[in-house]
């Protein structure tokens, strides 16, 4: 019995255009009503989730999210933040040094700011933010080192060509040391060594005393699979990489053709 929908947001609960199908929400809610517990597990910041998570309709509801590829977790009633991992100073600087060794720009989120670090936001960097209904915050490597700031993720933004040089250059040495996956053509993000979807997603899943056989993850992007083999039933959407797919238990239609609703309507709803 599925007691949890673990649910990826871009290419999963979003359509290609930023928009939540009215199937979904209302695939959503009629799951919660029958008990299930949602957890939207997203590499967004938290200020990219909110506006989404008030257009699902679900105010008067105590769910979770999981933000920033799994380096904090937050409940919605209030929005408190539960549990987090962060980046120490020595981090910071060191992922700094590696973006000034290419043509990548480093950014760096904490609760409320989208911050690059050290110039001025490239066009890439400053439509990436505005996906997340906000803007770049330029601050030197000093202000990023400072303290002041609890920076959660690290994202390296640049055209694909740019960030396939860096993905080629630094990957394996950064991966020694931190979470390191390409989660888009123009993204490759660091966190935390060890932090992913699923480390955040088992330890809420601990403390809500559900087990992994009683969740169903949902998603469609690299930094979905640790999540997709934690669950007990992992979905990967019909828009998902082969890849993706092949390590999924099961295949549902595709972000434009309201694959989350077809999913919640097989394995919860019984339809």
């Amino acid at each position: 019995m599925i007691k949890l929908i673990a649910l990826d947001m871009d290419g999963t609960l979003l359509t290609e255009d930023k928009k939540i199908p009215q199937a979904h929400i209302d695939a959503i809610h009629q799951a919660i009503q029958a008990g299930v517990k949602l957890v939207l597990c997203t590499g967004r910041p938290l200020v990219g989730v909110k506006p989404y998570f008030q257009e699902l309709g679900l105010e008067n509801e105590n769910e979770y999210v999981i933000v920033d590829n799994g380096c904090a977790i937050h409940q919605t009633s209030d929005w408190q933040l539960v549990d987090w991992q962060e980046l120490k100073t020595e981090d910071i600087r060191y992922l700094y040094s590696l973006a000034e060794q290419s043509q990548v720009q480093l950014t760096l989120f904490d609760e409320e700011h989208y911050f690059v670090v050290g110039e001025k936001a490239s066009k890439i960097v400053t439509d990436d933010a505005a996906l997340v209904f906000t803007s770049p915050t330029e601050i030197s490597l000093e202000e990023a080192c400072s303290g002041q700031h609890r920076m959660f993720q690290a994202m390296f933004l640049g055209n694909p060509e740019q960030v396939d040089d860096f993905e080629n250059k630094f990957a394996q040495e950064l991966c020694q040391r931190f979470s390191g996956v390409r989660s888009q053509p123009v993204i490759y993000e660091a966190m935390p060594k060890g932090v992913t979807k699923a480390f955040a997603l088992e330890r809420l899943a601990q403390a809500l005393e559900i087990k992994p056989e009683e969740i169903m993850a949902l998603g469609d992007a690299n930094n979905d699979i640790e999540m997709l083999q934690f669950a007990g039933l992992g979905v990967a959407m019909g828009n998902a990489s082969q890849h993706v797919k092949d390590l999924a238990d099961y295949v549902t239609d595709s972000n434009e053709e309201n694959g989350v609703a077809t999913a919640i309507a097989r394995f919860i709803l019984g339809h």
